[in-house]
């Protein structure tokens, strides 16, 4: 069981994880501390946003933090899936015979920056599939294992849309969270240029290391939920599925297309670690509202009555909980 002392460790590290990071990033704060929180849990991230707002610069200060080795694959049309894979290459040992030898690509490292993934074509985004589900990556039949701790980190624009290949939904489901960063206010710009005036480079130290990080994640794992709390996530989750007997009127109206069991999986594991980001010895119904938007909204396929009232996933993930909070208080009447 946790105690008090694994608590405290564990938060204190996370508050220097924030404090590093803000030397590097200006603003985000929601988005920083959800790619943490994935990233202790274990999972992958699609960071969504228009160019020039820090979705690498987040990254490579992620690296920093973590003191973890990070590689960047900057996808376009003409990527390949062995150049993010690896392939096979011929040489000559010792004898002069001719010998195959793995040469690996750049999955192999633990935080790997997929740059504009939707710009790749599906062969080489199926690429990411293997390494992203089961942490290995097969060529020419031989399995390799990935280093763990392994996260994919990708990011794609939302805006411009010409060229670009839309991720398979089996590939959207990997992702643990979508985080979508905003435009900087004017004084947070403001900082930026003045920040990035001195220098370019990220100035982060490094607060834990790989070993620690899964010591953090096996941590978390020990947090509490009780039943009334999981049960309130299935039902949320099945709440999104509009052929489910939890559907109500906005599945129906809004949604062509509901959240797997995937998604429950990581709100109460991403739940676990947000408790202990904020000091707490157990998960709350706060800490599954707060996450229910990053884990659903690349997971409802919006219908075609919501995409004609111009509502977003955000907007119907909104009423959801609503008409969860709402249900909940009938019960209670009861």
């Amino acid at each position: 069981m946790v105690n008090k002392e694994d608590i405290n460790l564990f938060s204190g590290k996370c508050e220097q994880i924030f404090a590093q990071i803000k030397r590097d990033i200006v603003g985000q704060e929601d988005v920083v501390e959800n790619t943490v929180i994935a990233m202790i849990a274990g999972g992958n991230v699609l960071l969504e946003g228009v160019p020039g707002i820090g979705k690498t610069r987040l990254v490579r200060s992620l690296g920093r933090v973590f003191s973890l080795p990070f590689s960047r694959i900057q996808f376009t049309p003409d990527l390949m899936p062995a150049d993010v894979t690896g392939t096979n290459v011929m040489e000559k040992d010792a004898q002069g015979n001719a010998v195959y030898r793995f040469q690996p690509g750049p999955i192999f490292s633990n935080i790997v920056l997929a740059d504009e993934i939707n710009r790749a074509t599906p062969k080489s985004q199926s690429a990411l599939l293997e390494a992203m589900q089961e942490h290995t990556v097969t060529v020419s039949g031989e399995d390799h294992r990935l280093e763990e701790p392994f996260f994919v980190l990708a990011t794609q624009n939302p805006i411009e849309q010409e060229g670009t290949y839309a991720l398979p939904e089996a590939q959207m489901d990997r992702f643990m969270f979508k985080l979508t960063m905003q435009y900087p206010t004017v004084d947070e710009m403001k900082e930026i240029v003045l920040m990035t005036q001195k220098t370019m480079d990220e100035v982060s130290d490094s607060v834990v290391d790989g070993a620690q990080l899964l010591r953090m994640r096996e941590t978390a794992k020990e947090i509490p939920v009780i039943d009334d709390i999981v049960m309130y996530t299935m039902r949320l989750v099945a709440s999104t599925q509009p052929g489910s007997s939890e559907a109500g009127d906005i599945a129906k109206n809004c949604i062509r297309l509901g959240a797997s069991p995937r998604a429950a999986q990581a709100l109460i594991t991403g739940a676990k670690v947000r408790a202990m980001v904020g000091g707490r010895y157990n998960v709350s119904y706060e800490d599954i509202d707060a996450l229910a938007y990053p884990v659903l909204r690349h997971r409802i396929k919006l219908g075609y009555e919501a995409l004609a009232d111009r509502m977003t996933s955000d907007d119907v993930i909104t009423q959801l909980l609503r008409a969860m909070k709402s249900g909940q208080k009938k019960e209670k009447k009861r």
